[in-house]
């Protein structure tokens, strides 16, 4: 948010949340969701985009209703004779399928029917609003429309939003059934966005309440119960979270917390790449395919570096 928007949305918030912080939390929830243009912005992303589209052009290309809004979706080597692996591939905040091609094509070339899930207010999609509610009933949707996963893969908010769906958070809504799962530089829990976007329109204690209040509302679940590395061990299946130490919008303690919930967790430093390389950086995409062509997984938690670099803790 440039520093002038920020200063005019800040004054507002303030006049509001003395009138009522009610309606304060209710806008800030509304500003919470909002998504960014799916438009790239600079000569980089727009390199990437452009060749993320051209990657894809083959895809066939689906939409999927999800309360009142929609998902879009790419399936690679659908429609094949015989029995092969299904993969589901989500993104993060602000992202899209287009930015996650590389990976996407390097498991459709392992043979799997692979499916590329915009969620709503990205890529295809359309929209520009997007909750963990709206994420968690797409990759169901998904599930509902192209059957069972073998494994899905999640980058940042793509990758919780698969450890939500997997941990049955959510009442009503049927859980991804994937044997395993793949989160990349994905956040373990959701309250430090909640308190830093708070922090950032300065909203009163009142105010930040009543904002946390409206996921209650609509998901039927507290806030703090979106923690899903007190949930990663108890989905009983294998799970490999890839993580930079230098990632800078999501903190390395999020793959900390998901290595200590034990079970069949297990945590690969991927430093150097941040959060962004990360989804295409080959040494990771090499460690996803390994971990995904494995017939069984019965070790306990480890932590297996992808190479060696000097450690870095990034911030959130």
């Amino acid at each position: 948010m440039a520093k002038f928007v920020l200063e005019v949305t800040r004054l507002g918030f303030s006049l509001m949340q003395t009138v009522s912080p009610h309606l304060a939390g209710e806008a800030a929830f509304r500003l919470f969701c909002r998504t960014p243009s799916v438009k790239p912005k600079g000569g980089k992303a727009k390199a990437a985009h452009a060749a993320g589209v051209a990657r894809l052009a083959g895809a066939e290309r689906f939409l999927l209703p999800v309360e009142g809004r929609r998902a879009h979706a790419y399936r690679l080597n659908g429609g094949a004779i015989g029995r092969r692996k299904r993969y589901l591939v989500t993104h993060g905040w602000g992202s899209g399928m287009t930015y996650m091609a590389d990976l996407v094509t390097m498991l459709a070339d392992t043979g799997a029917e692979v499916i590329g899930l915009d969620f709503p207010g990205h890529g295809r999609a359309g929209g520009r609003f997007l909750h963990m509610g709206l994420a968690v009933k797409a990759i169901a949707a998904a599930e509902a429309r192209f059957g069972r996963f073998d494994a899905v893969i999640g980058h940042s908010f793509g990758g919780a939003a698969l450890m939500v769906s997997a941990s049955a958070i959510l009442p009503d809504v049927k859980p991804v059934s994937a044997e395993r799962m793949v989160l990349i530089g994905s956040p373990s829990e959701m309250q430090w966005l909640f308190t830093d976007f708070g922090r950032m329109l300065r909203l009163k204690p009142s105010a930040q309440a009543a904002l946390e209040n409206v996921v209650q509302r609509i998901t039927g679940r507290r806030l703090e119960d979106f923690d899903a590395g007190k949930t990663a061990a108890g989905i009983g299946k294998p799970v490999l979270v890839i993580h930079a130490e230098d990632d800078k919008e999501v903190s390395a303690a999020h793959a900390r917390r998901y290595a200590a919930s034990g079970g069949q967790v297990r945590l690969s430093w991927a430093n150097g790449f941040g959060h962004r390389r990360i989804i295409s950086a080959a040494p990771v995409l090499g460690k996803v395919a390994a971990f995904l062509a494995e017939e069984d997984i019965k070790k306990p938690a480890e932590i297996i570096p992808i190479f060696e670099l000097p450690a870095r803790r990034a911030s959130v």
